[in-house]
């Protein structure tokens, strides 16, 4: 671990709360990961499931009924919205002159309206994680992000919800409070949907600093051989060592895991212990991105330690409370009881 690494994780450290016999249920990270369709299950499940590992007090799941029926049954720890609708699979051609109205399965108003009403409910929100690229799944997505971004609630994006940003990047453009998630495919996609070339000959954490001001300032974790996390003024690089086996999901205990830790910024900003207040506001998001990465890297390199090249995303699920302990230790922050 380098002396920067180091560092930044010690100011990461002070964020988490300690366990006080004072907190309530919700207080520590109310998170509600919106995904799940008819052929992606496992994705919000393990977005869901490390969010709640790392220490959230309540995990959602908004999913469609078919995705929602199948992830019940994969943990009962879950709360399960089956708000989600796809498309219609045959939809109707109507007579010309006498369409009829969208049925309120059909109408992305409607089916946004149910899951709007949740936000004051939750601390932050995970979008993306097996939301398949149904264009009535996008639509709705994309009127519960303006209402999100209206109560400024944090937002982490993943997947196939990184394709609204490409197509539509005025959705977080200046964002202050979201995340975005890219691996290497879904970065040059982004780069070329803003038009920013390649750069080359250039530090390792230019790209992702261009792209975040590209963006108006967003946050934005580079996934790679190192974590590049940066909102175009402010850089931080993620060094851990991670495993070596890249399976399916691991971006997903990611999105789980800085959920969490945005979860745990509220309760930071809420002054629910006597922390001493020697974090800026600022930089906290930064620093809750940082602390998933390196969650996510950790669990990564011990469940490979494990499992080698059978490595599954589910381990690194069993994995993220001992990289809790591994990074951060079983002490509690100083705090007044």
């Amino acid at each position: 671990m380098s002396p920067a690494t180091r560092e930044i994780l010690g100011k990461v450290r002070q964020m988490v709360p300690p366990m006080l016999e004072k907190f309530h249920k919700g207080q520590l990270g109310r998170v509600a990961v919106i995904g799940g369709s008819e052929d992606y299950t496992g994705a919000p499940y393990f977005s869901a499931m490390a969010s709640a590992r790392l220490g959230c007090d309540m995990s959602h799941v908004i999913c469609t009924p078919g995705a929602a029926a199948v992830i019940k049954t994969y943990s009962p720890n879950l709360m399960v919205h089956p708000l989600m609708r796809q498309s219609p699979a045959h939809p109707t051609a109507p007579t010309a002159g006498n369409a009829p109205p969208p049925s309120a399965d059909a109408d992305p108003e409607q089916i946004s309206k149910a899951i709007i009403d949740m936000l004051g409910r939750l601390h932050v929100l995970v979008v993306g994680p097996g939301l398949g690229r149904d264009p009535l799944m996008h639509q709705t997505l994309a009127r519960v992000l303006a209402a999100a971004r209206e109560r400024k609630m944090p937002v982490v994006m993943d997947a196939d919800a990184l394709g609204l940003v490409q197509s539509n990047p005025e959705l977080v453009i200046g964002w202050k409070e979201v995340v975005l998630t890219p691996n290497v495919v879904e970065f040059g996609r982004l780069q070329k949907a803003l038009k920013i070339e390649p750069g080359s000959g250039k530090s390792e954490t230019a790209q992702v600093e261009a792209l975040s001001r590209a963006l108006g300032g967003v946050a934005i974790v580079q996934k790679g051989g190192k974590d590049m996390i940066s909102n175009g003024d402010h850089t931080m690089v993620v060094d851990l060592e991670g495993g070596l086996k890249r399976s399916g999901g691991q971006g997903d205990t990611l999105t789980g895991s800085i959920a969490t830790f945005l979860g745990w910024r509220q309760a930071y900003l809420d002054g629910l212990w006597d922390h001493g207040g020697k974090l800026d506001e600022k930089e906290l998001l930064g620093l809750a991105a940082f602390g998933g990465a390196a969650i996510t890297r950790e669990a990564s390199r011990q469940a490979f330690k494990k499992k080698g090249r059978s490595l599954q995303a589910s381990d690194l699920t069993d994995e993220v409370h001992g990289a809790f302990l591994t990074l951060f230790g079983e002490d509690e922050p100083d705090a007044k009881l």
